[in-house]
């Protein structure tokens, strides 16, 4: 499959240099060694083999590859990525990648310089104020990571990026007569029923401070083999690298 870009005035590339992405991407994608889901991403537009690619269609393309690179990739802990995180990383790169199809950006992810990170952070900033953009700006250091890992792109969060620091607030918490309540309603210790006795647990140890994902992931092992006895199970913290464990008495 032969793939062209399409003949708009795009952003050049520092040097006046095409993007070796850009053309490392169209050689991936010839050759059929990109990710499945960029040959969709032109199916869905109605293009066949050879036709123009669009600089929002080849941004979509580096997001696929780039997910399937942190799915190759072990955290700071040395655990693979979550998919709840692939997912947080990925949308950061999709806003930036919406941000400058509003721009008329007519490029890839390497038409991005600093100056050009600044003014989409600065955007953020008018839409949404400051909320969760400290956030954003971690997540979206993973593309431009990639980037210069993959394709030797240089790494554009230097010191001249505007660095925004997250809001503090007081955290959302349930108020205790609500918690109460649902320990309740689901047997207050006291339930025969499986269902009952699972949610109770559950809610139990979300109390704790356990984060969801770390709940889904508990297996068998990880509980106590005397649960009377010895009350408690085991959970590995998706933020840490030592075990903690939970009682689970009243």
């Amino acid at each position: 499959m032969t793939l062209t870009t399409a003949p708009a005035a795009r952003v050049p590339a520092r040097g006046g240099r095409k993007s070796p992405l850009r053309t490392a991407t169209m050689t991936a994608l010839a050759d059929a060694v990109a990710e499945p889901a960029a040959a969709d991403i032109l199916l869905a537009a109605g293009r066949g083999p050879g036709g123009p690619v669009t600089a929002p269609e080849l941004r979509r393309m580096q997001i696929s590859e780039f997910a399937v690179w942190l799915r190759s990739r072990t955290n700071r802990h040395k655990r693979p990525f979550q998919e709840a995180t692939v997912a947080a990383y990925t949308d950061a790169a999709r806003s930036l990648d919406r941000w400058m199809t509003g721009q008329g950006i007519d490029g890839d992810f390497t038409a991005c310089d600093t100056a050009m990170l600044n003014r989409f952070f600065t955007g953020w900033v008018i839409r949404h104020r400051q909320a969760g953009l400290n956030t954003r700006q971690c997540n979206l250091r993973h593309l431009f990571t990639w980037l210069e890992e993959t394709y030797g792109h240089p790494h554009h969060y230097t010191s001249s990026l505007h660095r925004y620091a997250p809001l503090k607030k007081r955290p959302s918490t349930l108020a205790q007569e609500f918690i109460r309540d649902l320990l309740e309603v689901t047997g207050g210790g006291r339930a025969r029923g499986f269902e009952d006795v699972r949610d109770h647990a559950m809610i139990r140890m979300l109390t704790e401070g356990v984060r969801r994902m770390e709940l889904i992931q508990l297996e068998l092992p990880d509980l106590s083999s005397d649960l009377i006895a010895r009350p408690f199970v085991r959970v590995v913290p998706l933020k840490s690298t030592r075990y903690d464990l939970f009682t689970l008495s009243e």
